[in-house]
């Protein structure tokens, strides 16, 4: 395995106007996650005893919220390829935190995720509300996590999830792990489900290290969430929807894994390429 996930990118040095603009986005970005999530669970009241799993209204304000989200800080955000239609799964590489405004401002999605998530504090409380599932990395967890993920797919929620299992340094893409994709095997799901493979690229600003939306090893959440805010010059986010591929296409859970992470990591411009100097 290569050595990158053990090098240590040197965090640029914050001035006083840095901190400032970092406090003007932070309270900006609290004001419209917070404010949109009482509109949001003010609606769910009414949404959860009339439509159950179904959530027709309340992912909209998600979208609106992480569109609105990477304005505020400033990203440029482009959107190629169409989120596919029906029942269905997404499965894309792994940067880190800001993936989740980065692919819920494209589709609405609901995040497959680790579930000490659930506990991180001002994160867990949004990841709940917005049908985030959370999965435990229990042997014994796993029928009744496949179970979950079942009832959610067949009551047409598009769940999103990270066959890496963790977070690069944005140039990297991981061997995709396959336990997850035997939920699309069972009980005749695999006849109506579709797959879509996403990519994400992160470009990061000129002149800063180019893994600089990376989120890896030992890296705080706090300090990298600082580092971007107090970016005046942000770089640009892609996200590549490939075409959806029918489950039953593919023998097994191996075989679908593998042809995702050959399609994301095609498209990802910098995954290919050797390995940075310095």
């Amino acid at each position: 395995m290569s050595g990158w996930q053990d090098e240590r990118m040197e965090a640029p040095r914050i001035g006083a106007l840095g901190y400032a603009l970092a406090a003007l986005r932070g309270l900006a970005l609290v004001v419209l996650t917070y404010g949109c999530l009482l509109v949001f669970l003010a609606l769910r009241l009414v949404e959860r005893p009339i439509f159950g799993l179904h959530r027709p209204w309340t992912p909209w304000i998600t979208q609106f919220v992480c569109r609105n989200a990477l304005r505020i800080m400033g990203f440029g955000y482009a959107r190629r390829g169409k989120p596919m239609q029906g029942q269905g799964a997404i499965v894309a590489n792994h940067a880190g935190w800001i993936d989740i405004f980065a692919l819920n401002a494209a589709d609405r999605i609901y995040f497959v995720s680790k579930d000490d998530v659930a506990g991180w504090p001002g994160i867990g409380i949004l990841a709940r509300a917005t049908g985030t599932m959370f999965i435990a990395r229990k042997g014994t967890e796993a029928k009744r996590q496949q179970e979950m993920m079942e009832e959610r797919l067949r009551a047409g929620h598009r769940l999103l999830f990270f066959p890496e299992g963790t977070s690069t340094d944005t140039r990297h893409v991981l061997p995709f792990k396959t336990p997850l994709f035997q939920a699309f095997f069972t009980h005749g799901m695999d006849r109506v489900l579709q797959i879509q493979p996403v990519t994400a690229v992160y470009h990061a600003p000129r002149g800063r290290d180019p893994r600089f939306y990376g989120w890896w090893a030992d890296m705080s959440f706090g300090g990298h969430l600082l580092q971007v805010l107090a970016t005046p010059r942000q770089g640009r986010i892609e996200i590549i929807f490939h075409p959806p591929v029918p489950v039953d296409g593919f023998p097994g859970r191996k075989e679908l894994a593998a042809y995702c992470e050959t399609v994301i990591r095609t498209a990802h411009p910098y995954a290919n390429r050797p390995p940075l100097e310095g």
